[in-house]
């Protein structure tokens, strides 16, 4: 089976390939440096030529609310129309556990638009919610610091390790189209404050820590639900205690 994985060079799209490849697929990793760009359109019919299913695990380059809402919106319609022209039979697409509950950020409003589009489309889908990635835990404490300072929410996470999120996708990309929201997670529900300072200690980060319920996810206020996936929610193996014990810092850039 032709697989083309969008963004298949990035975190979890590269650990996707590999799996798929593995399984004995045609698996293309697409992303801007290989030719295939969702924006312009550039490489997207040659691409698409003979897939049977497409998974978008791209990210916007910029979190800036206009922006974002550009990538998402315009990267979503190009390629829904080139998979309706390529006869693609799954649309498998990366999102967030909690997305419609985070509205106030203008990432969230983005990821939402990209959700409607792909529902919209003639494509049969499968829209994969996650949880936070256990190694996004230096994202969030970027996004809270102020100064010599990292305020960070109370709010409850159940952060799941993006190994576990390419195995769950794999087994949903080589399965039928759910026409539904599928949640994953990891099995350790945790305060964003202690995931965040347990990783921050473990890679040497003494910085102060202030927990304030004030403290904005990317623009939104949250509570304990925010975050937090429902029941039935499919669970990786490897919990976040087990993980930060050998957490190391982000490669620099």
């Amino acid at each position: 089976m032709k697989i083309v994985v969008i963004g298949g060079t990035g975190l979890i799209g590269s650990k996707l390939v590999k799996r798929l490849q593995g399984k004995g697929h045609e698996v293309i990793a697409a992303s801007p440096a290989s030719g295939v760009n969702t924006i312009t359109g550039e490489g997207l019919e040659k691409t698409l030529a003979g897939a049977q299913v497409v998974v978008d695990v791209a990210n916007s380059p910029s979190f800036e609310d206009n922006a974002v809402m550009e990538f998402f919106q315009t990267s979503g319609r190009n390629l829904m129309a080139a998979e309706e022209v390529a006869g693609v039979r799954h649309h498998v697409a990366l999102s967030v556990v909690g997305t419609e509950r985070l509205q106030a950020s203008g990432y969230f409003r983005a990821k939402l638009a990209q959700e409607k589009i792909i529902k919209e489309a003639k494509i049969p889908y499968t829209l994969v919610h996650s949880t936070q990635f256990f190694e996004f835990m230096f994202g969030i404490a970027q996004s809270g610091t102020e100064g010599e300072k990292v305020h960070l929410s109370p709010a409850m996470m159940q952060p799941i390790l993006s190994d576990d999120v390419a195995d769950a996708l794999a087994d949903l990309v080589l399965g039928q189209p759910r026409n539904a929201i599928v949640e994953i997670a990891g099995p350790e529900p945790i305060k964003i404050a202690d995931a965040v300072t347990k990783y921050l200690r473990q890679i040497g980060d003494h910085r102060e820590i202030v927990v304030d319920n004030k403290t904005r996810y990317f623009g939104a206020l949250l509570d304990d639900t925010t975050l937090m996936p429902a029941a039935g929610v499919r669970l990786g193996a490897v919990g976040f205690s087990e993980w930060v014990k050998t957490a190391t810092p982000p490669p620099a850039r």
